[in-house]
């Protein structure tokens, strides 16, 4: 088997943000074999970083050792009974391309999780999640194979140890596992989650039967389009940083204090919203040289051009500075950072 291996390979298109950035040696099996023969035949001593399509990525600068974009495709019907239906798809599979594939067929379950741009092979890592709905809802299993031994592993959605945009493979067994494809198990018939509330408010005057999966994705995509930056138009990451959860008691001494504060109850204490917190800071479309945070939200950090790492940490740094001082809430960044 024949594997092609790209060397200086230029990253700035592999990382939504746009970051100047170079991988010493990249390669981009398309088959759980190729990817068994690159993790064989590899320098064990020499780093290695696995990415996809670069849209959760800050990258600090160039990667050395190897590093796997994993391009496994495909989307296939596993099994089906009269209330559900198993789905599969490639870890390199456009995420986006996998929910619209499952709304045409009349199934229900991701719509909510229409137009994040990615893989599906990332979805698991953070337990993607928007408008009321997380990846955990509807995954049944995760493929996995272990870097070192090149053992191909499946795990259950209670194994996978989801939380809010975490997952045991960003946690414990970072770097352990490559993610090579998902499993989910979908509805045939509508139970569609409308709680987010312009969703709610969207479907209030419409009769039950107009609460459609297609019908839910069309009015996501109108949503996020109307809010959040297209990568290929304007640099960015996606949301920069995580909704913060804080105690009851605190959630209620800031309530009182910003009556506008904009939250929700968790079983593990009361999430803020990030993104009001940084417009409340005076951060919404400020910017800093060529980074700054968009104008329509808040909470996704943008680069307008020719922005390098250090611009983007200055600028995180600042948001969270004043953030703290004056909300005494601690914001964490959401991408994951290489090298």
């Amino acid at each position: 088997m024949s594997l092609r291996l790209e060397y200086n390979a230029d990253l700035s298109r592999l990382n939504t943000l746009g970051l100047p950035a170079r991988a010493a040696c990249l390669v981009r099996p398309t088959t759980l074999d190729a990817l068994e023969q690159v993790l064989a035949d590899r320098d064990p001593n020499a780093p290695l970083y696995v990415i996809g399509e670069g849209s959760n990525l800050v990258l600090q600068g160039d990667l050395p050792g190897l590093t796997i974009s994993l391009a496994i495709d495909g989307m296939t019907r596993v099994k089906e009974t009269d209330q559900h239906v198993w789905v599969a798809a490639g870890a390199g599979v456009h995420w986006d391309d996998l929910v619209a594939w499952t709304v045409e067929q009349g199934w229900q379950g991701l719509e909510n999780l229409s137009l994040i741009p990615g893989t599906a092979g990332a979805a698991p890592y953070q337990n993607i999640g928007a408008y009321g709905v997380e990846l955990a809802q509807v995954l049944e299993q995760v493929t996995v194979m272990e870097i070192a031994t090149g053992k191909v592993t499946h795990y259950s959605c209670e194994e996978c140890e989801f939380a809010y945009r975490d997952s045991r493979f960003k946690g414990r067994d970072k770097g352990r596992y490559i993610i090579t494809g998902i499993e989910l198990k979908l509805n045939r018939q509508a139970h569609c989650n409308i709680s987010y509330g312009p969703l709610e408010q969207h479907f209030a005057d419409q009769p039950p039967q107009a609460v459609t999966a297609a019908a839910v994705r069309n009015q996501v995509i109108a949503i996020r389009q109307s809010k959040l930056p297209d990568p290929a138009e304007l640099a960015n990451a996606g949301s920069f940083f995580k909704n913060p959860v804080v105690s009851a008691d605190k959630a209620e001494s800031l309530k009182a204090a910003f009556p506008g504060l904009v939250c929700y109850a968790q079983q593990d204490g009361v999430k803020l919203a990030a993104g009001w917190l940084i417009e409340a800071a005076g951060w919404k479309g400020k910017q800093l040289g060529p980074v700054g945070m968009h104008r329509e939200q808040a909470l996704v950090l943008v680069n307008y051009g020719g922005a390098t790492p250090s611009d983007v940490q200055v600028l995180a740094s600042a948001v969270r500075g004043d953030v703290w001082q004056r909300f005494g809430v601690q914001l964490e960044q959401e991408p994951v950072v290489l090298p």
